[in-house]
């Protein structure tokens, strides 16, 4: 496994506020949020890029998905509207290289986000 922050948060070698986690994904607040709920979602499993990924990725992506939606729903912002995101490499903004979702909700978002 690589040795990231994220694989140390699975690892529980940091702490983390969980709010989500089932056999391959995790979810925690963001340390520096962008919005008033800011989670960060990941699977269990590291995967270092979007470009990594391969047919086998599938199910494991969509769990992703399927984890926001929990996660939306339990925080109580499903219904007023959040927004996902995944970014790829240095210019498209991904700092950790272990894919992950950001859930950005409990206020309006503006667009474009960039």
């Amino acid at each position: 496994m690589s040795d990231t922050v994220f694989t140390k948060i699975i690892a529980r070698q940091i702490p983390a506020d969980i709010v989500y986690e089932d056999e391959q994904v995790l979810a925690f607040r963001d340390i520096n949020p962008q919005a008033p709920v800011h989670v960060v979602i990941i699977p269990k499993r590291p995967i270092p890029t979007l470009n990594d990924l391969t047919d086998g990725d599938i199910d494991l992506m969509g769990r992703l998905f399927l984890a926001a939606k929990q996660v939306a729903a339990g925080l109580g912002v499903a219904e007023s509207g959040y927004r996902t995101l995944i970014n790829c490499n240095r210019d498209g903004g991904q700092d950790i290289f272990h894919v992950h979702m950001h859930l950005l909700a409990g206020r309006r978002m503006g667009w474009p986000p960039g």
